[in-house]
């Protein structure tokens, strides 16, 4: 069954270990926000101090095992150029394995939101004939993310043109 996700004798890509940390602020900030303003209007607001235990509580198992799955998440990334075609793999629990021929690239994008730029991050998304089967690869860093588009378009345009 692992044959299915990666192909023999080939060294995968991994995706930017900041890409971990930027996730893992990101569930830790919005769990602490979300949890503390209700334990906080649970003890102040009524005086039920257990109350406000139990939701950090609830809070804190929820949050744990969230750190665990994003860093097994993480591991899980990696990408592969290969002579015909780009392979993006991730997913611990629904594996995913996308191969994507250079001939059927149409666009090459580059984005990042104000999180990923403060982390010093971008993705790269690929643009196929099909909607189905446009691919990502996130928590790149911006020259892998730039000499990855150049190289994919560069080699997507030699794909289409025949060459």
């Amino acid at each position: 069954m692992e044959a299915l996700f990666a192909p023999p004798d080939e060294d995968w890509q991994p995706i930017s270990p900041k890409y971990r940390t930027m996730r893992r602020l990101n569930s830790v900030l919005w769990i602490g926000v979300i949890f503390t303003a209700g334990a906080l209007y649970a003890g102040l607001g009524f005086g039920l101090w257990w109350l406000a235990a139990v939701i950090w509580a609830v809070a804190l198992a929820i949050g744990i095992p969230r750190w665990i799955v994003i860093g097994r998440n993480w591991r899980s990334w990696g990408y592969l150029e290969r002579d015909d075609d780009l392979y993006i793999t991730h997913g611990v629990l629904f594996r995913e394995l996308t191969a994507v021929p250079y001939g059927r690239m149409q666009a090459v994008e580059v984005r990042t939101t104000p999180l990923q730029r403060a982390f010093g991050l971008a993705t790269v998304q690929l643009v196929t004939a099909s909607a189905a089967t446009d691919a990502v690869i996130p928590g790149l860093l911006p020259d892998e993310a730039a000499r990855l588009r150049d190289r994919l378009t560069q080699v997507g345009e030699a794909q289409a043109s025949g060459l």
